[in-house]
């Protein structure tokens, strides 16, 4: 998003105040001594200070230059933005562009903004336990109308394709703008005289430069998002054909829904498991409730392909995992990788990996769940980029025959079949109702500790809906309920909910 190029920037001190908000790893320090060499080599006074953010994604750090020509008089130059009197504005990470209009560095009478719209997710956003993410939408209206200038790209992923880092980008960025009074040239003598990683920062910069001068980010060729194409023995695909024409049959509102789910459970078990989960969405489709079979179809599918030890396994072991890491982590040629797989298995872990009636049990026997907590429960590292590493978990990854007879397989069926069974007996009184009872799938995720909370949840949420199932608007309730779940790790907010709910019921 972008504005003709305008003059630049300038203060009746004659001071230009330039701020950038960056976390660790974004080239923040790079890019702050890039600026302060390119002032001075052109004929300027500068200044550049730090004030370090808190660590784990809570806060940017804070850099902050000024610069003004060189005179008769030294400039006196602060240490820090004030708010209302920053001229330009650059920031590594959407919400940083958010939080630096909350602070009032960002005006619609001075200030140029250069911000990257790709997000670097904040802890407490990590934390929700449902959908925490924050709106980039909405901090981008609020930027084009607090900011004189806005440009806005994803700078990150730019700075990726020209094997560089987003300071190089931005720096590009900060020479379109013309905020500056300098050539290209001047700009690309700064990144020279740093010394370190030439040629790629001046590729990303380029692209930076080209970006905000241009109005128009260049894209990579992005092929639409297309099925995997199904390969196997001539018998398998035989049954992969009758199950996507099982699915086809299907509603039409239902249909793609239901594709997906099949995928994912086939993948997560063979193809009968795909069967098994057809069925269950047709008897519920056979209920002649467009809405209601989409819903199964998607949250059904959720709920069989649960994430137990096996699955885990097998995501670390999968085809293409190793390639992924390399290009997060930027691997370059000649460069070796390591893969260390962090895992803290409970006793709950492993007993649930034992045959259905055993592992109740030894479920139900404290001195057992003691003896083992005591020889498994402790922090463990394997290494997955060596063979013995790799071999376990890959053979771990590849018991999906032995899944069917473990006790957590029976406890998911046993859930499974007490929620579908709950759903359609309010089909029949509410379609609403259903719905909103379909979703609750979403409070179970995950295993260990964050699977037992999203178990609980679910329970608490359940025993609210059997209060309120009379009421005609049961279905506002459940959501209510649900979505206070998901407000928190400890639901607290879901204990309110219920308070509520139970004061007139």
């Amino acid at each position: 998003m972008n504005m003709p190029v305008q003059p630049p920037a300038s203060t009746p001190s004659g001071i230009i105040k330039i701020a950038i908000l960056a976390v660790g790893g974004q080239g923040g320090g790079v890019l702050t001594n890039w600026i302060e060499a390119l002032a001075r080599a052109n004929g300027y006074v500068a200044q550049a200070t730090s004030v370090a953010g808190v660590a784990q994604r809570t806060g940017a750090t804070v850099y902050y230059v000024e610069m003004a020509p060189i005179g008769p008089q030294m400039p006196v130059f602060s240490l820090m933005p004030a708010a209302g009197d920053v001229d330009i504005m650059i920031t590594a990470e959407m919400m940083e562009a958010g939080r630096a209009i909350i602070r009032g560095f960002v005006t619609p009478d001075r200030t140029v903004l250069i911000t990257s719209s790709h997000r670097a997710l904040a802890v407490s956003e990590k934390m929700v336990p449902g959908d925490g993410i924050a709106s980039s939408a909405e901090v981008l209206a609020a930027a084009e109308i607090a900011a004189r200038r806005l440009i806005c790209a994803d700078f990150d992923r730019l700075a990726v394709e020209n094997g560089s880092v987003i300071s190089a980008t931005l720096f590009g960025a900060l020479a379109g703008s013309g905020a500056l009074p300098f050539d290209r040239t001047a700009f690309e003598e700064a990144i020279r005289a740093g010394g370190k990683g030439v040629e790629p920062s001046l590729r990303a910069f380029a692209a930076g430069h080209d970006l905000a001068v241009g109005g128009a980010a260049p894209q990579p060729d992005r092929p639409e998002a297309t099925a995997t194409e199904i390969s196997g023995p001539e018998e398998l695909l035989q049954e992969w054909r009758a199950l996507t024409a099982r699915a086809a049959s299907l509603p039409a509102a239902a249909q793609e829904m239901a594709l997906a789910g099949l995928r994912k459970t086939v993948d997560f078990q063979d193809a009968a498991y795909g069967a098994e989960y057809l069925t269950h969405v047709e008897s519920l489709a056979q209920l002649g409730n467009d809405d209601l079979t989409r819903e199964a179809a998607k949250y059904i599918a959720n709920a069989m392909a649960y994430d137990d030890i096996i699955r885990v396994a097998d995501a670390k072991t999968r085809d293409g995992r190793e390639a992924r890491i390399s290009r997060e982590m930027r691997l370059q040629d000649g460069q070796i990788m390591q893969v260390t797989e962090f895992l803290h298995p409970r006793a709950e872990e492993i007993v649930s990996l034992l045959p259905a009636r055993m592992g109740a049990r030894w479920q139900q026997n404290p001195g057992r769940m003691k003896l083992i907590d005591r020889l498994f429960n402790r922090g463990r590292r394997i290494r997955s980029d060596g063979i013995f590493g790799f071999g376990l978990l890959y053979l771990l990854g590849g018991a999906k025959s032995w899944r069917r007879r473990t006790l957590r397989h029976a406890e998911e069926t046993a859930h499974l079949q007490s929620w579908l069974t709950k759903v359609r007996e309010a089909a029949g009184r509410d379609a609403g109702l259903a719905i909103e009872l379909l979703r609750c799938q979403r409070l179970i995720k995950g295993y260990s500790d964050t699977h037992a909370r999203g178990q609980s949840k679910f329970a608490r949420v359940m025993g609210g809906a059997d209060l309120v199932q009379d009421r005609a608007d049961a279905a506002d309730w459940v959501r209510r309920l649900r979505e206070a779940a998901l407000q928190d790790e400890k639901g607290e907010a879901l204990d309110g909910a219920l308070e509520t709910v139970r004061s007139f019921a």
